[in-house]
């Protein structure tokens, strides 16, 4: 893994800036009007936490294949929206039970589970719209390849899918395979998808396209990795969620399959495939993207 790209001061600041232009750009988009107060509930569940990873990753790929910034925001907020009806559903009572995210009260239990439920539909069916804006600033061709990799990585053969075989394994024992091929649809889906719409609004070479998609699973995969040594080393309130619920709940997780030593030794590995896949682009702005990784690997919640 390449040696302090994260802490380097130019990413530091290139990454605020962004997250501040996705908060406000969430901000703008999510209605705070939508009836009985569900905006509020739309817009308690999305903003003011998150570290926003998916949009900076699709606004990097967007810079280091020079596309088109104004689009990329859209198709960040767009993959975060996605990402964040997920967690509303995936906390409540019928799926992981959790009361606490990102620090504060789970949205259905500060709002009730219909809330919720309506809510994390709301912020499925926005992120589509905004791929598709009536005022032509997004090519049709281009939002109908947006809107269809962001379904697919939501769907049943990406987060939904891996959020079904995640249910299915609680309590069973499953090798390094089948653990890898549940994340790499759970998580890694949504975020190696990050990178691709990102891309998208470039023109992109097809050589090019399959070294960044490298890089997003890698990128998935290694999220996940850490995620699992987060959960038996950091405590809730660093975390902003239930520390432990992995293993409280009996799923599998890749330190109970490995051990601590091994799992952190093969996110670096993992990581490390993912700088490589990136120098093999050969794309001449890919800094943001390294740093991205490095990140991804040295996070602390």
């Amino acid at each position: 893994m390449s040696a302090g790209l994260s802490d380097n001061a130019a990413f530091v600041a290139w990454r605020v800036r962004q997250q501040e232009h996705v908060e406000q750009a969430l901000s703008n988009w999510v209605p705070a009007d939508a009836p009985a107060g569900l905006g509020l509930v739309m817009r308690y569940a999305v903003l003011d936490g998150g570290k926003r990873l998916r949009p900076l990753l699709a606004l990097a790929a967007c810079e280091a294949a020079q596309g088109d910034p104004a689009v990329a925001m859209r198709a960040a907020c767009a993959v975060e929206l996605i990402h964040a009806y997920s967690l509303v559903h995936d906390d409540m009572p019928c799926m992981d039970n959790d009361v606490l995210r990102r620090g504060k009260p789970t949205v259905h239990v500060k709002y009730g589970e219909a809330q919720a439920l309506l809510a994390g539909d709301a912020l499925q069916a926005l992120a589509f719209e905004l791929l598709v804006p009536d005022d032509g600033s997004v090519p049709a061709a281009l939002s109908a390849r947006l809107c269809r990799q962001l379904a697919a990585a939501a769907g049943a053969s990406g987060m939904a899918g891996g959020q079904a075989v995640d249910l299915a394994s609680v309590g069973v024992a499953l090798d390094q395979k089948a653990l890898e091929g549940m994340h790499r649809l759970k998580t890694g889906a949504l975020l190696q998808a990050s990178v691709m719409m990102g891309a998208s609004t470039a023109a992109v070479d097809p050589a090019v396209s399959r070294h960044l998609s490298t890089y997003g699973s890698c990128i998935g995969l290694a999220f996940q990795v850490v995620d699992d040594i987060l959960d038996v080393t950091t405590d809730s309130a660093t975390l902003g969620k239930t520390a432990g619920k992995d293993a409280a709940a009996d799923k599998p997780t890749f330190v109970s399959l490995m051990g601590l030593e091994a799992a952190q030794a093969y996110a670096d590995a993992v990581l490390d495939q993912a700088h490589q896949a990136l120098s093999a682009s050969a794309l001449p702005y890919t800094d943001t993207l390294h740093a991205l990784a490095d990140w991804v690997g040295r996070r602390a919640s």
